[in-house]
């Protein structure tokens, strides 16, 4: 056992539990890449003052959870919190939004970091896929987004989850609505950091947990009677298309996520089998970040998932992954001479993209069959010294039980020829 262990809050993703992981990724990024997003990939760590900016000065995510450092050299660095603000800082650093083919359409994998208190379904280094569309204003793009997070989590097999829609407003109507919610939450009773917050940015406090605060929230005026008449017609159109692709949702008027950057549509997937921690996923739009870090405007729209919670939401609907065996043929070399031929033979078949796994160490043919049937091999190559001066070797097939002597050179062309 090692005298180390991992960060309290953190996992270790290991063997078989990483393949379900992996497996939930790709379900994610095939999608996307059928619409035409391409990969991005940024750092773990940015300027602290690109999130301040960015995810807001106000938020949880700035004030309590970001993990910060000092350089050497005196930059002030956060390991990244969520991806949006670095994957916008990377298209306009490489001045993606200028080759005139707009929207530019990203998404990303990766870890991210928040110093929160530890609990099944929330840790403090979380993996997420996410996506973002830069650079144009168009319901369709939203609705497109949503559609894809929708599939993806159907191709998992997942069906207990909701869809949960809002509207933020815009820069017209956004300060009519935080004046009235202002002078609502003014009158409440609340400790002097919740009525602090009211002043920086008052729909922090409608995404407020706590139960005593959600009591006094009751009442509270809301986003949807307070929508411009432009807001309220994307709004509908988004609407129009997620209904018209048979996609169902919920209205949800008291939505507004944990990041300051959103506007208009926002949304945010639950399961009803996890518990308080339901969130699976989430996004909007966010016409204004783009200015908000020093670049042209550039409205845009993307959301991000989360693995770790999607595995659980698999979990709770007791859906098993149908996943490839990470091996289909077992080499297992009985001598020296055996083991050099079938070391050889391990080579091809891995070339001809079959794969394949050794017995290494000199096991025995008892042991070495019992690595086999734990590897999940279909089949086993055995070799000994009276089959190999036949120029052949025994082919077992792990499932039926059957066995053969197949000629040395012809036993890729069998492999591949049971595979099909």
């Amino acid at each position: 056992m090692s005298t180390f262990k991992a960060p309290k809050g953190t996992y270790d993703l290991k063997p078989p539990t990483s393949a379900v992981y992996l497996a939930v990724r790709e379900a994610i990024a095939a999608p996307l890449k059928r619409a035409g997003y391409g990969y991005v990939e940024t750092p773990g760590f940015e300027q602290v003052e690109l999130f301040s900016r960015g995810v807001g000065e106000s938020t949880d995510i700035v004030t309590k959870e970001m993990y910060t450092l000092t350089t050497r050299g005196g930059d002030q660095l956060a390991l990244r919190p969520e991806g949006t603000a670095s994957v916008l800082r990377a298209a306009l650093e490489g001045n993606l939004h200028k080759d005139g083919n707009l929207p530019v359409k990203l998404w990303y994998s990766g870890s991210y970091y928040r110093y929160e208190r530890p609990q099944k379904g929330r840790y403090r280094h979380f993996s997420q896929v996410g996506a973002e569309a830069i650079g144009a204003e168009d319901p369709a793009l939203d609705a497109e987004l949503i559609i894809l997070a929708v599939d993806a989590y159907k191709s998992l097999g997942l069906s207990n989850f909701r869809l949960l829609l809002n509207s933020l407003g815009d820069k017209e109507c956004r300060p009519v609505y935080r004046a009235a919610l202002q002078d609502f939450l003014r009158g409440l009773e609340l400790d002097e950091d919740t009525r602090r917050r009211i002043e920086i940015n008052p729909l922090r406090v409608l995404d407020d947990k706590r139960e005593d605060v959600q009591k006094q929230l009751v009442g509270a005026p809301l986003f949807r009677d307070h929508l411009c008449e432009a807001c309220k017609a994307y709004h509908d159109q988004v609407r129009e298309l997620l209904t018209a692709a048979g996609v169902e949702f919920e209205d949800d008027p008291k939505l507004v996520r944990g990041l300051d950057y959103y506007t208009r549509t926002t949304f945010e997937f639950v399961h009803d089998g996890l518990g308080s921690q339901s969130a699976v996923g989430g996004g909007g739009r966010y016409d204004g970040l783009s200015e908000m870090i020093g670049g042209p405007a550039l409205p845009s729209v993307g959301w991000a998932l989360g693995v770790d919670r999607t595995v659980l939401a698999l979990e709770a609907e007791g859906i098993a992954l149908d996943l490839p065996s990470p091996t289909e043929v077992y080499a297992v070399p009985l001598g020296d001479e055996a083991r050099k031929i079938l070391f050889g033979l391990v080579t091809e078949l891995r070339r001809q993209g079959v794969a394949t796994d050794f017995a290494y160490g000199g096991k025995g043919l008892k042991n070495a069959m019992k690595s086999a049937n734990r590897s999940g091999a279909r089949f086993a190559v055995i070799a000994g010294e009276r089959d190999l001066a036949e120029g052949n070797v025994q082919l077992k097939d792990l499932e039926s039980g059957e066995q053969k002597a197949v000629a040395l050179a012809d036993v890729v062309g069998e492999v591949l020829a049971k595979q099909g």
